[in-house]
């Protein structure tokens, strides 16, 4: 399988966490409010449509809206790809931390 980058995992992490009102403002928004990350547009949407193209998400057009000038959103939903891709890199950082000794803030 193949590992996913730390963006990658964060974005899949937060489409899950806000189910089925996942579409790229509330992404950034989410990934500014618990990860304290200001990610600009751009760096959301290049990502999501790489996680699209490896069958990690899926996209679905919403219905037009007055206060978005007539646009459509675009949702995002994990798919079992997805959730697997999470699963392994929740393995991944599990294997790669374990043993390890707590990391303390002291100096010396």
């Amino acid at each position: 399988m193949d590992i996913i980058s730390r963006t990658e995992e964060l974005i899949l992490l937060a489409v899950w966490k806000l189910q089925g009102n996942a579409y790229g403002i509330t992404i950034r928004q989410h990934l500014a409010d618990t990860a304290g990350l200001d990610y600009s547009i751009g760096g959301i949407y290049v990502p999501l449509d790489r996680l699209v193209r490896k069958g990690y998400l899926i996209a679905q057009q919403g219905e037009p809206t007055p206060e978005r000038g007539g646009m459509a959103k675009r949702f995002y939903r994990l798919t079992k790809a997805g959730m697997a891709a999470l699963n392994e890199a929740r393995r991944v950082h599990e294997v790669m931390w374990s043993g390890l000794p707590d990391i303390s803030l002291r100096e010396g």
